[in-house]
């Protein structure tokens, strides 16, 4: 009988088995080499949500949700264009994601897939999403294919979503916005007299450096031709 009380009282007292998928707190977090799968609710363009789990595309960065492209009166609402095209690639069928970072707002960063198709990759390569090369270099090939095709946000002009939660819209503008390079002849570090001329237009192109003046990714275009007016 004492035997039967006290098991019990274990019982009462042990707390239930934590779920193999989350931890306690109030953004659940994945187990080590655990991957989350289910069916997503989107939230953006590189933003879901599975199993109350919030999720961040690794590697991509897509138009905020309520985004537009191009100038008045031709603006487009290139974000809900983003989150459409996401929601599409998935068609409510279950994605893997597995984990690779946790971001300063607690979202889980990872890289997903469905159907073996890895969507961080494809919403870049379709030009939904630019490479967050702030973070990372992975995506970088996928968006030079979407550029030069004019996949996407890339059939015009669109402020880069990163500068557009900074407060900068395309009507502010018309500088800053990233353009179509295939309007735009290519041109090389010989196309101009002077370091100011070129750099004046890789500003003007955007960071992406569509004309590849900038060899080593460190903001400066044609650092030769600025060693040259140097001597």
């Amino acid at each position: 009988m004492r035997f039967t009380f006290l098991a019990a009282l274990l019982l009462i007292a042990t707390p239930a088995p934590a779920d193999p998928t989350f931890l306690t707190g109030d953004v659940p977090k994945v187990r080590d080499g655990t991957p989350i799968t289910g069916v997503p609710r989107i939230v953006d363009g590189d933003s879901l949500v599975i199993g109350g789990v919030k999720i961040r595309l690794h590697g991509i960065d897509a138009p905020e949700r309520n985004q537009t492209c191009g100038f008045e009166p031709n603006q487009w609402d290139c974000g809900w264009q983003s989150t459409r095209a996401l929601s599409e690639m998935i068609d409510r069928a279950p994605v893997t994601c597995h984990e690779s970072d946790v971001d300063r707002y607690g979202r889980i960063v990872a890289v997903c897939s469905v159907g073996g198709v890895l969507l961080n990759a494809r919403m870049v390569a379709e030009g939904w999403a630019v490479s967050y090369r702030q973070y990372s270099m992975d995506y970088v090939g996928e968006e030079d294919q979407a550029r030069e095709g004019g996949r996407g946000i890339w059939s015009g002009e669109f402020v880069r979503p990163e500068d557009w939660r900074r407060g900068q819209r395309t009507s502010q503008s018309r500088a800053a916005p990233h353009q179509n390079s295939r309007n735009m002849p290519d041109r090389d570090c010989g196309n101009f007299s002077t370091w100011q001329e070129a750099q004046s237009f890789y500003e003007a192109t955007g960071p992406n450096d569509p004309h590849r003046l900038d060899g080593d990714r460190d903001g400066v275009a044609c650092e030769g031709l600025r060693r040259q007016q140097s001597l």
